[in-house]
């Protein structure tokens, strides 16, 4: 169980939660609101005393402990070497001995076969956003937060990310994301911050509920047909 307990700082206020090991979760909010600081307190990239993974504080846990139980995806690819190939950037997402089999099962699923030996620097962002969900399949933690993964994807892409993310193939997922539709689609629990500030936590229903759609976004997101659409 991933647990959070009163966290503080200029940005986050009084930040408490806890998810069970078969939950799934969504963050949302505005531009500003805090999420990529939250993500990045969840894994302890910011240092602090407030998280616990298995009844166990992150901060007490050695590198190499921490990174087999929770992984943070950033929204960009930085890399030291954008020269090093598809392949060679795989390699670096095991923990210990390189498995190829689990590379090339990664490389096939994601229909990168062509990029598998050119260097990063020449790929797209979408192409880049691709890289960095296939290094989270094959490192694999217990949790994985994925910070705005499917920016930049087409829609062919957008669909094959989302059955990823609704599959078995990662453990515990944290996705935060503007894709609204995918949101909704996805049907994890919903996490929303505002200011800094939980301002919603719990079930899917309750947060996609008419009532809810009009506090948090003021009337400019609607249902029609089991989708979300900005009321433009």
């Amino acid at each position: 169980m991933l647990e959070i307990n009163n966290y503080n700082s200029k940005i986050l206020t009084n930040i408490s939660f806890s998810l069970k090991a078969e939950e799934n979760l969504i963050i949302l909010g505005e531009n500003g609101a805090g999420k990529s600081t939250l993500a990045r307190v969840l894994c302890n990239l910011i240092e602090n005393q407030s998280v616990s993974f298995l009844d166990k504080s992150l901060s007490s846990l050695s590198l190499k402990e921490r990174a087999l139980l929770i992984n943070y995806i950033p929204p960009k690819l930085d890399i030291f070497d954008e020269y090093i190939t598809l392949r060679e950037f795989f390699t670096l997402s095991f923990i210990s001995s390189v498995n190829n089999e689990k590379i090339d099962a990664i490389i096939d699923l994601l229909s990168l076969q062509h990029l598998e030996h050119k260097s990063c620097q020449h790929f797209s962002s979408g192409e880049k956003q691709l890289l960095l969900l296939g290094s989270a399949l094959l490192h694999n933690a217990q949790t994985t937060i994925f910070d705005e993964l499917s920016a930049n994807l087409d829609i062919n892409r957008l669909k094959e990310v989302f059955d990823i993310f609704n599959s078995p193939a990662l453990k515990q997922k944290i996705i935060i994301t503007h894709n609204l539709d995918l949101a909704y689609a996805l049907k994890y629990k919903v996490l929303y911050l505002q200011e800094g500030k939980i301002v919603f936590f719990g079930e899917h229903e309750e947060f996609f509920s008419a009532s809810n759609l009009k506090k948090f976004y003021k009337g400019n997101l609607i249902k029609i047909n089991e989708h979300l659409v900005v009321n433009l």
